[in-house]
């Protein structure tokens, strides 16, 4: 019948040759026979041949060699050379105008952008504010590259930089959080930094990723340098927060309970550098009459806090 008649027929043959295991030669004809109207075999045909042949084998490969002295391990993170020139805040304010004119989704831009982090990096905290003076001025699509580029930036002046725009309150509520957040990243945090930042955790506006945000910071600093309970700067955030509990975190109402959850989960951010407040700590998980929230959080605020100091604070007396 019609219906089981085959429309297409294809073919395909080739020929191999092999020569001391290696392919020399193929040669393929592909032939493909259309039938859907024609009768008695008849019908459009289309026929394809061709050749593959080895031409030369290479008996050596050469590899330049290498100075074993130039090489060395590194980490996966992105490296740019070191550059020697002395950057000036002329030139960053330069890099700001050309990528608002770039195209937003391009490699240029990217590839400014990157430039611009790493040129920051080697402004004092004085160019760096005539900057922000100079180019505090919002692209055609509203985006302003520089705040883009200082949480990216890491170093002290670029930090002290960012506490001030925050205090000036001159950029939108969703920056200052992307401020705020950055500073959990910042991998070698410096005592200036700290010293810079402590005064907002006092700001009735300090939101709960500035908290975070700082002790974050305050905890890495403290696994980078040691005896960092003697830094004048940690021992100012850390009475900061202390002020907070109270003496034994008691709370007066909802807004209270939840600002002094907030504090304990700080605290617990901070890490090694909440030592001197495990005494406090441990009162505020021992006082039955403190709401359960607050009990468990000040449990939780111990976790990073060496056993040795906790511990003792916790265990009842005697058996």
């Amino acid at each position: 019948s019609q219906s089981e008649q085959q429309i297409l027929s294809s073919k395909l043959e080739c020929v191999q040759s092999i020569k001391d295991g290696v392919l020399a030669e193929a040669k393929c004809t592909e032939s493909n026979l259309v039938t859907p109207f024609s009768q008695k075999g008849s019908g459009a045909e289309t026929q394809t041949q061709s050749s593959l042949k080895l031409f030369q084998v290479e008996t050596e490969t050469l590899y330049k060699k290498v100075a074993t002295e130039d090489l060395y391990v590194t980490s996966m993170l992105y490296e740019r050379e070191h550059t020697e020139r002395e950057v000036t805040g002329g030139e960053v304010t330069e890099l700001v105008r050309k990528l608002c004119l770039a195209h937003s989704a391009s490699f240029e831009t990217a590839d400014l952008f990157m430039t611009l982090v790493f040129e920051l990096r080697h402004l004092s905290l004085e160019d760096l504010k005539a900057l922000w003076k100079s180019s505090s001025f919002k692209c055609r699509d509203n985006w302003e590259p520089l705040l883009d580029a200082l949480p990216s930036c890491a170093t002290e002046a670029c930090v002290v930089l960012m506490k001030e725009i925050i205090a000036s309150g001159e950029v939108e509520e969703d920056k200052v959080e992307y401020f705020f957040w950055s500073f959990s990243f910042i991998p070698k945090p410096t005592s200036g930094m700290i010293e810079s930042l402590a005064p907002l955790l006092k700001s009735p506006a300090a939101s709960q990723s500035f908290f975070l945000g700082v002790t974050a910071l305050l905890h890495r600093f403290c696994s980078i340098y040691d005896s960092c309970n003697g830094v004048p700067a940690v021992q100012s955030v850390m009475r900061t927060l202390g002020k907070f509990l109270g003496g034994n975190c008691t709370v007066q109402d909802s807004e209270h309970l939840r600002k002094m959850q907030l504090v304990l989960k700080a605290i617990g951010n901070a890490g090694l550098a909440a030592a001197s407040l495990a005494p406090v700590l441990s009162l505020c998980a021992s006082l039955k009459s403190n709401p359960i929230e607050v009990r468990l959080a000040a449990i939780q605020a111990f976790r990073r806090i060496p056993c040795s100091v906790s511990v003792s604070d916790l265990l009842p007396a005697g058996d």
